[in-house]
C-alpha cells in the first residue's frame, strides 16, 4: 500500500507540474510567459516535451513580473571545427530559437529546436533557407550528457547498487532482506517465466542479459511517468541500440542448426529454398530487431503524447467550460491514463525481454534426434 500511495502521489505531482508548465507558457515560443492556448502551440509544446534536451526543465513560474525556470543544466560536450569544446547548457539561458550565440573554444554555437549548431567563421547570426534550415551553420559531433543520457547513467547506477546488494545478501545471509525481498521475486519471474520457457536448457547463459534488459526498460519507463520528465525509452536511438544488442547476442550465439534452417530450409522443394533463405535472412537481420525497436519506441512515445493531450483539454475547453471544470476534467482523464501507463511500463519491458529470449532460443536450439 505504501508503494501504491507513493506512486499515485508522484503521478499526481507530475500532472500538476505539467499543468503548471502549460499555464506558464513554453519558453521556446512567443514571448516569455505567453500562454500555450492554441492547438498549434499545444502540438508544438507536446512534440518538444517528448524530445531529448540538453537540460532539465521541470516548470516555470512568475515572480516580480519575471519568468523563472526550475530545473538544472547538463554538460554540453561538442567536437567541432576547433576540436573538443565543453560547457554547461545554462550558457544558452533557455534560448532555443538560434538567436543567442555562445562563444567557447574559438567557436560560436547556437541552439535551435533542441539541436546545437556551430556557426561558420565570421558569422554573427543564423541564416535560414526557404524551408527554415540553417545555411551558414554545421552540426558538430554531439557527446553531451543530455537528459536521456543522464537518465541512463542514473538508472544504471541504481541497478548496480540494488542488484549488487542483492548478490551480496545471497553470499552472506542466503536469504535477502530489506529491498532485496522486493527484487527477488522479480528476478525469479524473469528467470522462470521468460528465460527458461523460451531458451531452454541453455537459459543460464543469457539470464543475466535478459534481467538487465527487463529491469533497465521497466525502471526507465516508470521514471518517464515522474515529474522529472524522462522519456528515455521514447527515444528512437535508445530503442535502436537495445534492439541492436539483442541482434548481436542471438547472432553470435547461433549454431549450425539455426543457419541450416535459415539458408537451406529442409522439408520444402529445392526451387523454393533460395527464396525462403532471402525471406528468413531479412526476418533475422532486419525485421526482428526493427520490430523490437519500433514497438518499444512507439508505445512509450504514444503514451506520453496521449497524457499530454488529455492535460491540454483543460486549456482548449476553457471557452466552453469554467477554468476549474476544464482543469478538473483534464486532470481526471490524464490521471486515469497515467495509471494505465504504469501497466504499459511493465508490459513493454516484458514484451521486449520475452521476444529477445524467443529470438535467442531460436538461435541456440539444438536439433531433435528421433
Amino acid at each position: 500500500m505504501k508503494v501504491l500511495s507513493k506512486t499515485i502521489t508522484s503521478l499526481t505531482l507530475g500532472l500538476l507540474l505539467t499543468l503548471t508548465a502549460f499555464a506558464s507558457g513554453d519558453k521556446n515560443k512567443k514571448g516569455h510567459g505567453d500562454p500555450v492556448n492554441t492547438p498549434e502551440e499545444i502540438n508544438e509544446y507536446i512534440q518538444h516535451h517528448v524530445k531529448d534536451s540538453h537540460d532539465f526543465h521541470l516548470f516555470s513560474y512568475f515572480s516580480d513580473g519575471e519568468e523563472h525556470h526550475v530545473g538544472f543544466p547538463l554538460p554540453v560536450i561538442l567536437w567541432g571545427e576547433n576540436g573538443l569544446t565543453a560547457f554547461m547548457s545554462s550558457a544558452f539561458h533557455h534560448d532555443d530559437n538560434g538567436k543567442e550565440i555562445v562563444e567557447k573554444g574559438g567557436s560560436k554555437f547556437v541552439r535551435l529546436h533542441g539541436k546545437i549548431y556551430e556557426l561558420e567563421e565570421g558569422a554573427t547570426e543564423v541564416k535560414f533557407d526557404d524551408e527554415h534550415h540553417p545555411v551558414n551553420a554545421s552540426t558538430p559531433f554531439d557527446l553531451s550528457i543530455t537528459k536521456s543520457v543522464f537518465g541512463i547513467l542514473l538508472i544504471g547506477l541504481l541497478m548496480l547498487l540494488w542488484f549488487g546488494g542483492l548478490a551480496k545478501q545471497y553470499k552472506t545471509k542466503k536469504v535477502p532482506t530489506g529491498f532485496g525481498r522486493v527484487l527477488e521475486p522479480l528476478v525469479l519471474y524473469v528467470r522462470d517465466e521468460i528465460a527458461k520457457p523460451n531458451i531452454g536448457p541453455k537459459y543460464r547463459k543469457f539470464t543475466g542479459y535478459l534481467m538487465t534488459v527487463f529491469f533497465f526498460i521497466w525502471i526507465l519507463n516508470l521514471f518517464g511517468l515522474t515529474p522529472f520528465g524522462f522519456n528515455v525509452t521514447g527515444q528512437l536511438a535508445v530503442t535502436a541500440a537495445l534492439a541492436l544488442i539483442t541482434l548481436v547476442v542471438y547472432l553470435f550465439s547461433s549454431n549450425g542448426h539455426f543457419w541450416s534452417h535459415q539458408l537451406w530450409m529442409p522439408g520444402v522443394p529445392y526451387f523454393l529454398r533460395p527464396l525462403l533463405a532471402v525471406i528468413e535472412l531479412a526476418g533475422t537481420l532486419i525485421i526482428k530487431p526493427f520490430s523490437l525497436m519500433v514497438r518499444l519506441f512507439a508505445n512509450i512515445t504514444a503514451g506520453h503524447i496521449v497524457v499530454m493531450s488529455l492535460i491540454a483539454i483543460g486549456i482548449t475547453m476553457q471557452q466552453q467550460m469554467t477554468a476549474v471544470g476544464s482543469t478538473l476534467l483534464s486532470f481526471v482523464l490524464s490521471l486515469f491514463i497515467t495509471l494505465i501507463e504504469v501497466l504499459v511500463a511493465f508490459l513493454q519491458a516484458y514484451i521486449f525481454t520475452m521476444l529477445s529470449a524467443l529470438f535467442i532460443g531460436m538461435a541456440v536450439e539444438e536439433p531433435e534426434h528421433h
